[in-house]
């Protein structure tokens, strides 16, 4: 996947999933990585977005985790209890 660039960070969609919802809705779970000239970091992001009428997807919300097991666990506990 292309690399998309702001600023002087280079962000990198190492792996994505994606689940349909509603009318034309969807969600996406990414790993993503930012790259910039004093290293890499990668996270976990979660976006919201949709469809639009050429089957291209648009985002509307992203909310990104750190890529540490004890917050992962805790984000994938409290979605399955609440």
């Amino acid at each position: 996947m292309e690399p998309e660039r702001r600023g002087d960070v280079k962000f990198e969609t190492v792996s994505a999933d994606t689940v349909a919802f509603g009318k034309n809705n969807f969600l996406e779970v990414a790993r993503k990585k930012a790259i910039t000239e004093d290293g890499e970091n990668e996270f976990i992001s979660l976006s919201r977005g949709y469809y639009l009428s050429d089957g291209s997807a648009r985002f509307k919300r992203s909310l990104t985790i750190p890529d540490e097991e004890e917050i992962k666990e805790f984000v994938a506990e409290k979605i399955r209890t609440l």
